[in-house]
Order: structure tokens, then C-alpha cells, then sequence
């Protein structure tokens, strides 16, 4: 899963040019992964598993996916701003959006106007 994921993120991101537009376009990427591919999603980054994350023990996928994320992330850090704790911060909003959603706790059709505030107060309006 984590490969197809880095696959997809790699693909949106080095379609687009431009910070916000990659960073717009690895949130759209992986939100469509998570509602294309619920149980495996579900299996990746909600159920306990025994894998670990953020650290360099983690599998090569797992640290590609990331490492996507954290390509698009990177170039909006300020200075002295630790770049991947930036993008665990964005990765855990996406993830958050994409959860409360897919659960029902926030609407759907608002789901979109979320993902764009994220974008942009991530990346500067």
C-alpha cells in the first residue's frame, strides 16, 4: 500500500510546478487514495501494526510515501523549522480530514473547502 501511495504522490506532485500547486495536488492524491482504497488505507495508518513510523527502521515504502509528502512540504518551512516535523504536522491534518470524514463526523460535501484551508495556510494564502 505505502508503495502504490508514494507511486501516486510522486506522480501528482511532479505533474504540477509550484509549491502550493504540489502541495495541493499530494493533499488531493492522497485523500483520493484513502476514499479510493478504504481497507487498505484503513490497514496502513489507522489499525495497529507493528511497523514503525519516523524512524529509519521504518520499511523503504513506508519512508517513500513520506518522503513524497515530505517534498512538497519542505519548500514552504521556515527557516529553522524542522521540515519533517512540518509535514507529520500536514500528514496528520490530512489524515484527520480524510478519518473524520469517512466516518461521518464531518460533512462530505465541505470536504474539499477543508482541504483547500489546509493548503493554504499551510502554504500562504
Amino acid at each position: 500500500g505505502c508503495a502504490d501511495l508514494a507511486t501516486e504522490l510522486r506522480q501528482a506532485r511532479t505533474a504540477v510546478r509550484g509549491t502550493r500547486e504540489a502541495l495541493a495536488a499530494v493533499a488531493r492524491t492522497y485523500t483520493s487514495f484513502a476514499e479510493r482504497r478504504p481497507a487498505l488505507y484503513d490497514v496502513m495508518f489507522t489499525h495497529l501494526v507493528p511497523l514503525p513510523f519516523a524512524t529509519e527502521e521504518a520499511p523503504a515504502p513506508l519512508r517513500e510515501a513520506f518522503a513524497e509528502l515530505l517534498f512538497a512540504v519542505e519548500p514552504i518551512a521556515a527557516e529553522g523549522e524542522d521540515p519533517g516535523l512540518l509535514t507529520e504536522t500536514f500528514w496528520a491534518g490530512l489524515h484527520g480530514l480524510v478519518t473524520l470524514m469517512r466516518s461521518g463526523r464531518l460533512p462530505e460535501h465541505a470536504h474539499e473547502t477543508r482541504v483547500a484551508l489546509l493548503i493554504s495556510h499551510f502554504a500562504g494564502r
